[in-house]
C-alpha cells in the first residue's frame, strides 16, 4: 500500500460551534478526554456548525472504532446518535443504549431502514447521526447507499469522518457535496476516505 497523504496536520478540536447539539457536563468531558489522551488519540479537523448532520465514518474495521467514537463524543460534549436494531432495545439494556445515543430502527417496517431514519431525523430539532457506510466491520467492495438516500430525502448534509490508526486521530474531514448519483457518490467517498486514512485492519480497506 502506498503512503497516504494524511499526516495529522489538521487542528485539534476543543470547542463546539453554536448549533451543535450538546450533551454531558464537565465531568463526562473530562473522562472522555482523559481516556482518549491516555491512549494517545486526538480529535482533529473542523466541526460543522450544523444542528443536523449524517456523519459517515470509515474505514470501519474494528469494534475499537465504536469505543473511540464514544470517547470522542464524551470528550467534546456532543449529543450524537448511532443505529441499532430495534430488537436490541430490551430490558435492562434499553435505557443504557438510548443514553449512549442508540436509535432503534425497524428493518421490516415499510420503507425499511431508510424510511425509519428519514422519519426519525424529521422528528428531531437537533441530531448528529453517526453511520458506517460499510454496514459491517468486514471487508467490502462497495459502500451501502442508504445514508445518501436519507440525506437526499431530508436535506441533512453528509460529513465525512475517519478513524486513522497510524496517527491515532479521529478526523472530522469535510461536508460531501452530493451529485444525485448514489452509486457514484459512494464509490467516490470510499476512494476518498480509504485513500487518505488507515483503519485498524488496513487489509480490509
Amino acid at each position: 500500500m502506498s503512503e497516504k497523504p494524511f499526516e495529522g496536520q489538521r487542528p485539534i478540536i476543543t470547542t463546539l460551534p453554536s448549533n451543535v447539539p450538546r450533551k454531558g457536563n464537565k465531568l463526562t468531558r473530562y473522562i472522555g478526554a482523559s481516556l482518549l489522551r491516555l491512549g494517545g488519540w486526538k480529535i482533529v479537523g473542523e466541526l460543522p456548525n450544523e444542528s443536523k448532520i449524517i456523519a459517515a465514518a470509515a474505514p470501519h474495521t474494528s469494534n475499537w472504532d465504536f469505543v473511540l467514537s464514544m470517547l470522542a463524543v464524551l470528550s467534546l460534549g456532543v449529543k450524537a446518535s448511532y443505529l441499532m436494531k430495534k430488537e436490541a432495545f430490551f430490558w435492562p439494556f434499553a435505557g443504557l443504549f438510548r443514553w449512549l445515543g442508540g436509535v432503534p430502527v425497524a428493518r421490516a417496517k415499510a420503507g425499511g431502514m431508510v424510511g425509519s431514519l428519514v422519519t426519525w431525523l424529521q422528528q428531531q430539532d437537533k441530531a448528529w447521526l453517526l453511520i458506517t457506510p460499510e454496514g459491517t466491520r468486514k471487508k467490502v467492495a462497495r459502500y451501502k447507499t442508504g445514508f445518501l438516500r436519507v440525506s437526499e430525502l431530508t436535506g441533512v448534509p453528509v460529513v465525512l469522518v475517519a478513524w486513522d490508526y497510524p496517527s491515532k486521530s479521529i478526523v472530522i474531514d469535510k461536508v460531501w457535496t452530493l451529485s444525485g448519483d448514489h452509486e457514484k457518490d459512494c464509490d467516490a467517498i470510499r476512494e476518498y476516505l480509504c485513500g487518505r486514512y488507515t483503519g485498524r485492519i488496513s487489509d480490509w480497506q
